[in-house]
């Protein structure tokens, strides 16, 4: 069997699921029913109006985008598969086809009740679940190389490694400070997205410090 081969059709299938979930997202954002061309003044206060839905379309797109090039970056590293892994990545796909409910449910009702808490906590209780599969598909694989290039760079392994571990635990601080204030748990998703977009980095070893004088 051509490994290469098989894990490339897993990455295929995965970028095509991706690329549908960050498309449905803009879809989140409504057209106004009615029409507004006699007062323009209260047209741009609808569009104004609509900054929770913007938010959340540029949080969850930036979430799913970020998460793909992790998955492409995971995939540089995987280069065998079995049924485990497959399982574990559609698990992942579950959730990332999942985001574009919760990113609705979100916007809608965050605009009409802004005091409503219950769809921040499923939005990032999705958001808590993708970051738990997702160190599992990493986890499986890397577990006593079992799935990875047997010339990976292990440095790069255990840095990967690393920066996954804290992952659930920030979407569940992020899931808490939904109940206190809906926009902070918004901005630190968002923050997430753009931490998790840099490779971790590798620890230091004795030979990049500086000789003792």
């Amino acid at each position: 069997m051509d490994d290469a081969k098989e894990t490339g059709r897993i990455e295929a299938f995965s970028d095509g699921v991706f690329a549908v979930a960050i498309t449905l997202l803009i879809l989140n954002i409504q057209l106004p029913t009615k029409s507004f061309t006699k007062d323009e003044d209260l047209f741009f206060k609808y569009l104004l109006d609509l900054w929770p839905a913007y938010l959340a379309f540029v949080t969850s797109f930036a979430t799913i985008g970020i998460m793909w090039i992790n998955h492409h970056r995971l995939f540089t590293y995987i280069k065998r598969m079995d049924t485990i892994l497959m399982l574990l990545n559609l698990l992942l796909l579950l959730m990332i086809v999942f985001v574009p409910f919760p990113t609705a449910l979100l916007a809608q009702q965050y605009i009409s009740h802004p005091n409503l808490r219950v769809p921040a906590l499923v939005w990032n209780g999705t958001f808590i679940l993708l970051a738990v599969f997702f160190n599992l598909l990493w986890r499986y694989a890397a577990h006593e190389n079992r799935l990875l290039d047997k010339k990976a760079d292990q440095q790069a392994v255990e840095s990967i490694t690393r920066q996954y571990r804290f992952g659930p635990l920030f979407y569940i601080v992020s899931f808490g400070l939904a109940w206190i204030y809906v926009p902070a748990s918004i901005a630190l998703n968002l923050f997430m997205a753009v931490y998790f977009a840099f490779p971790g980095r590798k620890p230091r070893s004795p030979r990049d410090f500086p000789p003792a004088l």
